[in-house]
């Protein structure tokens, strides 16, 4: 029998050989150790790995695959720490891809990553424009946001507009329903920023702030990069102009730091550091110059140049939207100051072009100024720390598991990684098998099919929790096949309440609870202040 003692120094000892191969398979797949320098190093333990003349693969540990629906968290932490401390595999996923990650990356590159949601006070708005969402029908947090919606349009006269092809439950207590064609949902929001443009219905105030001392000044607490400006280069939109890429006067001295950004006010330039709390800064907003050799344009003016690429008689016809509609909602949007918000969720994001089209819509609220206003949008929600560490906590899971593995090698969807970095780009350069996607995670509807044509590696466990992707995924159909094949997939585990259509194939079923009986910490919905 082992003691805990020498159960401890074993597990140490695994941790600490796993890392050392992580590091050096890395180094493999980007040709900074070969493959032989690998084999000889490690040649007690390459019957670890997927495949020894592959070492960047990973280990055979990769080969069990954690997939999980819609997991909440409390489960969520549980199946990381498990699957990937504990079982050593890269492979767990939530069904974000399927469900709204367009809308989270949407916000995260307008927050520059501070926030991936934003939701409307729903209590004190005085108007609404739930895009390709609703109170009543699909929302995150909708039991409170039905309540607080119905009382608010009861008692303080709240108005609703909603885009959605579909006459959904809130399209038919809306005061306008605005049935988009499906995908031209960034056509129609840009519509609307061409009449707010056109009209200057737009917070000019709120937006010529350039930075954090200029937004206190005027009693806001947010501020945007409408005025900054922007590099174009072969007629394209790059980067942020830097400060240390100008010259004064004097043609030597730089105008200031890599670290500022550059505005114009009243066609002098201004060095600007974003999060100054003692200079306040101001800049033009309709900026296309050029200074030196350097073609730019403000933010905003770029943006008003796709808005105005288009006629508002064209936006009808691309979305089947009429003028008038557009410009009422517009006009009413612009009519209650900061009390007002744009609401967006899966609707208008499912699309090849969701990101562009979640930011358009997100645009519209920065036109008017409302981020963390009274009856404007807001940050709420809270959470849980699951994972311990913070004070009150009574568990630390990351200390309570000191033999954790380190897991490496590329997910079998290919997420997060470079296939530039790997061997098998060393050997086979382009094309690759399938797509790599270095900039997402998440990917669920890849897991499977990956899984069954074996690349980037085969698994052999599939364990699906809380999910059906032969429902939900985009011709999901076509995993039946790949699910009922042994040679595809050998095992699978499912875990659910029911036997659904995707766990009808599984070789076992792991009965789970209900959300009404289980262990769980969800997190509050931003939707709660």
């Amino acid at each position: 029998p082992r003691t805990t003692h020498t159960a401890g120094a074993a597990g140490r000892i695994r941790r600490t050989l796993s890392k050392a191969m992580a590091a050096d398979a890395a180094k493999v797949g980007k040709g900074e150790m070969k493959v032989a320098e690998f084999k000889k190093k490690y040649a007690q333990h390459l019957d670890k790995l997927i495949d020894p003349d592959h070492p960047d693969m990973g280990p055979k540990n990769n080969q069990f695959v954690f997939l999980a629906g819609r997991i909440e968290h409390g489960r969520k932490e549980i199946m990381k720490w498990f699957t990937m401390g504990g079982f050593g595999s890269v492979n767990a996923y939530e069904h974000t891809t399927i469900c709204e990650q367009s809308h989270h990356v949407a916000y995260s590159l307008l927050t520059h990553h501070k926030t991936h949601h934003l939701k409307p006070d729903l209590i004190n708005t005085e108007f609404v424009i739930f895009w390709g969402t609703g109170a009543y029908t699909a929302n995150f947090g909708l039991t409170p946001m039905a309540e607080k919606v119905t009382t608010n349009r009861v008692e303080r006269g709240l108005k609703i507009a909603v885009v959605d092809p579909r006459l959904s439950n809130d399209a038919a207590k809306a005061d306008w329903w605005l049935p988009v064609k499906p995908g031209t949902d960034g056509a129609l929001a840009y519509g609307m920023i061409r009449w707010i443009l056109e009209n200057r219905r737009y917070d000019e105030r709120y937006l010529r702030n350039a930075n954090r001392a200029a937004a206190t000044a005027d009693g806001e607490t947010t501020y945007t990069n409408a005025a900054c400006l922007v590099k174009i280069e072969n007629g394209i939109a790059t980067k942020l102009l830097r400060a240390n890429e100008v010259m004064q006067a004097d043609g030597k001295t730089p105008l200031g730091t890599k670290d500022q950004l550059v505005v114009s006010n009243n066609g002098k330039l201004i060095a600007v550091t974003p999060e100054d709390t003692k200079t306040p800064v101001e800049g033009d907003l309709f900026v296309a110059t050029k200074i030196g050799n350097i073609e730019v344009k403000t933010s905003l003016q770029l943006i008003k140049e796709e808005a105005y690429s288009r006629s508002l008689d064209k936006v009808e016809e691309i979305t089947g939207i009429p003028v008038s509609q557009i410009e009422e909602v517009a006009n009413e949007l612009t009519s209650h100051g900061k009390r007002a918000a744009v609401e967006l969720y899966r609707g208008p994001v499912q699309h090849t072009d969701g990101v562009y089209a979640g930011t358009a819509i997100i645009l519209l609220n920065l036109l008017i100024g409302n981020p963390d206003h009274k009856g404007g949008l807001q940050k709420g929600g809270s959470h849980w720390h699951e994972s311990g560490g913070k004070p009150g906590n009574v568990y630390h899971f990351k200390k309570m598991q000191p033999g954790a593995l380190k897991a490496f090698g590329p997910p079998v969807s290919k997420e997060k990684s470079k296939y530039e970095e790997t061997t098998y780009y060393q050997e086979h350069g382009y094309p690759a098998k399938r797509p790599w996607y270095p900039f997402s995670g998440n990917i669920y509807q890849e897991v499977i099919p990956s899984m069954a044509m074996g690349y980037p590696y085969p698994g052999k466990i599939l364990f699906l929790h809380k999910g059906t992707p032969v429902l939900a995924t985009p011709a999901g159909s076509k995993q039946i096949e790949m699910l009922r094949d042994p040679d595809k997939i050998p095992l699978f585990i499912a875990c659910d309440i029911v036997i659904g259509e995707t766990s009808m194939f599984a070789d076992y079923i792991l009965p789970d609870l209900t959300y009404l009986e289980r262990w769980g910490t969800p997190h509050v919905t931003p939707d709660v202040p």
